[in-house]
């Protein structure tokens, strides 16, 4: 599907410039809730349709970050998703992180210090560098939440491997507009209700096998059985042999919204989306005199921008101090205008 023809699935309000606070839902994934609702609050079918919903999302995740639907791992938010890769992590091990990553990829590592883990904060534009054969773990945002910046992804994998540190990525930021393989990292975890246009409560994961054999699913349940539909009641223990052993039941709800907005953004192709996003990124960027960047994100100080936004109606977010703006495929030229208009009148 051309990118102007999905845009027609949307109708947004103008002025809608906060993708990176939370997306908004195509029209089949807004019906397909309405519908699950509607059934829900009448109990007019069962549920399993519901729980067949998170299995097109996981497939449809898996397609986006260029993964096997083996590897990917279903929850509600990242920090639960990291939650056994910071359990798993030796005594005394070394962790290093940029020093403003959000801090849903900086507590799970934080709460481990008891066990004398070592947290190392540094610039995000010196992580590559911090990296040293006293690294066992290096986390951080593929697109920072607090400015939009891009990491050096393969960059940071690269001297990772160099010196067998495990490689830890929240794509929450990027996933959905931002092509890039998951595969390259060990662990890849995605909040979707941003760029993947979902519901709140449904999130994603990538454990690469290797990983997956150090970690304990200390939240096992009904979900992460070998056969969720045969394992209600009773012992043995009998988990999923891939990553579907860290699988926490869905939140029915969350994933019938997400399966058609991945399936959409799929049938839509993330390269054009992140031309589209990075196009109006720059227009706001060269509006203000600022030069281009290569995100979707973009943060500007302008004295009083904040107040100036919200009197011509434009919705976006203030971050470290500074506005910032978000661009994605329901997003116009009209938009952009819009804000900018507001900030240099």
């Amino acid at each position: 599907m051309e990118l102007e023809q999905a845009q027609k699935l949307w109708q947004p309000e103008p002025g809608w410039l906060n993708t990176a606070s939370y997306g908004l839902p195509p029209e089949p994934a807004w019906t397909a809730v309405q519908e699950a609702m509607a059934d829900w609050r009448v109990g007019r079918t069962s549920w399993e349709a519901w729980g067949e919903a998170a299995e097109r999302s996981r497939a449809a995740f898996a397609g986006l970050v260029g993964v096997p639907v083996t590897d990917v791992v279903i929850g509600s938010v990242v920090s639960q998703l990291l939650a056994p890769v910071a359990a798993a992590l030796p005594t005394g091990a070394r962790v290093v992180v940029p020093e403003v990553e959000f801090t849903s990829n900086l507590f799970p590592w934080l709460v481990q210090a008891e066990r004398g883990v070592e947290v190392r904060t540094v610039p995000l534009a010196g992580l590559v560098d911090a990296i040293d054969a006293g690294t066992d773990l290096v986390a951080f945002s593929l697109v920072q939440s607090a400015d939009g910046t891009v990491a050096e992804y393969e960059k940071v994998v690269a001297a990772a491997r160099a010196h067998g540190a495990l490689v830890v990525v929240d794509a929450t930021q990027a996933c959905g507009w931002l092509p890039f393989d998951a595969g390259l990292a060990d662990a890849v975890v995605v909040g979707a209700y941003k760029w993947l246009m979902a519901p709140r409560g449904a999130a994603f994961g990538y454990l690469a096998p290797a990983l997956r054999e150090r970690l304990r699913p200390d939240a096992a349940g009904w979900y992460a059985a070998v056969d969720p539909h045969s394992s209600y009641y009773g012992p043995p223990l009998r988990l999923a042999d891939d990553a579907r052993r860290f699988d926490i039941s869905p939140a029915w709800f969350c994933y019938v919204g997400a399966a058609p907005a991945l399936e959409l953004l799929a049938e839509v192709g993330l390269p054009a989306v992140r031309d589209h996003d990075v196009a109006l990124a720059n227009r706001f960027l060269a509006g203000l005199g600022r030069p281009p960047g290569d995100s979707a994100i973009v943060t500007v100080e302008v004295p009083g921008a904040q107040e100036r936004l919200a009197r011509a109606g434009v919705r976006a977010a203030v971050r470290a101090g500074r506005v910032r703006a978000s661009f994605h495929l329901y997003s116009t030229v009209d938009d952009v205008d819009l804000a900018l208009d507001a900030l240099t009148g």
